[in-house]
């Protein structure tokens, strides 16, 4: 612990971690473009912006992509997973990287909850790392 607090790009990866090998869902492609909204400081389209959808970054189009993709596959050995999509998070967000904030957890928890029919968080998903990091980041200077 040298007092650096997590980003949202390396709380993405810890999901890689422990759930990278969880095929990507809708409610994950959410969460992440969700995510990654929050690190680049745009808006998602229910924000209270203009009303215009957000313009998606790298990740969410990789994640929205396995997620409408695994829809299709037969087989899980053919799916697309967490892991496969998160693993250089970090690098794909290309300096678009910001400390995770409790308000980024709020937002992440809420998109993946909504996304969900049974309105639940993946245990170790998308938004359970941004949460968990956002925690962390709170005692630290």
């Amino acid at each position: 612990m040298d007092g650096t607090k997590i980003t949202i790009g390396e709380a993405l990866e810890a999901t890689a971690l422990s759930a990278g090998d969880r095929p990507v869902e809708p409610s994950d492609a959410s969460a992440i473009e969700a995510a990654e909204a929050r690190a680049a400081g745009r808006p998602l389209q229910d924000d209270g912006d203009d009303g215009a959808p957000a313009q998606m970054g790298c990740l969410a189009a990789r994640a929205r992509a396995a997620a409408d993709a695994n829809a299709l596959a037969a087989r899980d050995e053919d799916k697309t997973t967490l892991g496969d999509v998160l693993a250089d998070a970090t690098v794909k967000l290309q300096g678009a990287d910001k400390e995770v904030e409790r308000e980024d957890a709020a937002r992440v928890v809420g998109v993946e909850v909504r996304s969900k029919p049974d309105a639940m968080a993946r245990p170790g998903g998308v938004a359970a790392s941004i949460a968990a990091a956002a925690r962390l980041n709170r005692g630290r200077p």
